[in-house]
């Protein structure tokens, strides 16, 4: 049976995140390394992945990425996903909608934390976007989680042990 995992941010081939989000790698080389390996450590070929948005910072290598990556990886665009959908489809991405509600587990996914309003009731935001930063104080903060990379140790974390916590 397939499980469920969820990501952010992992900013492949991004040298300057490692010192604005205080990632503990010498450079991007051994940053996307460790994330590769993290994730394939976790992610069986049969399972789903969630990327929440900001993948990569370059694009002519993000075929290369994705073949190293197991699991069916739906993708959020974030704000580095400047490319249209379909050049993220060639490449194998199931791009997905900005907000993408799982309503098995009562949570909406998005890049950016969604405003409160925008969240339906009795459901959670799982989000990117703000790394290593807290939520704005105008957040119900109860009602967001943040899977950057940064929070999440640099590997997805399955969905189930997510709302467990």
């Amino acid at each position: 049976m397939s499980k469920i995992y969820l990501i952010a941010d992992t900013h492949f081939y991004h040298t300057n995140i490692i010192k604005y989000c205080k990632r503990p790698f010498k450079n991007s080389y051994e940053m996307n390394k460790t994330i590769i390996d993290n994730w394939n450590r976790i992610v069986k070929p049969n399972d789903i992945v969630y990327h929440l948005g900001d993948i990569s910072l370059r694009w002519d290598n993000l075929d290369w990425i994705y073949s190293k990556l197991n699991g069916t990886i739906y993708l959020i665009k974030g704000n580095h996903e400047r490319k249209n959908s379909g050049f993220y489809r060639e490449i194998g991405f199931q791009v997905i909608p900005t907000k993408t509600k799982l309503d098995d587990y009562k949570v909406i996914l998005s890049h950016r934390p969604l405003d409160d309003s925008d969240i339906p009731d009795g459901y959670i935001n799982i989000h990117g976007h703000i790394h290593d930063k807290p939520l704005d104080d105008g957040f119900d903060k109860s009602k967001h989680i943040c899977v950057a990379v940064e929070r999440i140790n640099y590997e997805p974390i399955e969905i189930e042990k997510l709302l467990k916590k």
